[in-house]
């Protein structure tokens, strides 16, 4: 199976599209992983949407990035998903070289901060993240800040 990746500001998504990226985000946040919050927390309307697309065309992968100052001093990507049967195939490296390729493109001086799920620190880490923070919950999991500056995006 191929991914195909897109990034798109939520002006440019279709109804359809918006649809199918919240669909997804509840899908894994809510219904899988048991964690209730207001995922539409009014960040979207001025995000990109990463939107990833099996051979089919449906969306089985998606993340937004946060423009620098919306929720931290430096740019930001969260809400990364990716659906259940489509996991381990490495389409999350992509997704993350892509937003990197992104926001060192678009925002050159930022560098990036996550708010991440303690689990995935060594993942994003092989991506040259560094933890920031100590350990704090997040509806529940586990959850660490991380960063990196804007020459090691690329």
């Amino acid at each position: 199976m191929s991914l195909s990746l897109e990034i798109k500001h939520y002006k440019e998504c279709s109804l359809d599209e918006f649809h199918d990226i919240i669909s997804l985000r509840i899908e894994i946040f809510s219904v899988e992983q048991k964690v209730f919050y207001n995922d539409l927390d009014g960040y979207d309307k001025d995000a990109f949407h990463i939107i990833g697309r099996d051979l089919s065309g449906k969306i089985i992968a998606t993340a937004r990035i946060l423009k620098p100052g919306a929720k931290y001093e430096k740019t930001s990507f969260g809400r990364v998903v990716i659906d259940k049967p489509s996991r381990g195939k490495g389409y999350g490296h992509e997704m993350v070289k892509f937003m990197n390729n992104f926001i060192a493109e678009d925002y050159p001086n930022s560098g990036c901060k996550i708010s991440a799920m303690l689990y995935l620190k060594e993942f994003y880490e092989t991506h040259g993240y560094k933890k920031t923070s100590d350990v704090y919950p997040d509806c529940g999991i586990d959850h660490i800040d991380m960063e990196i500056e804007a020459e090691f995006l690329k």
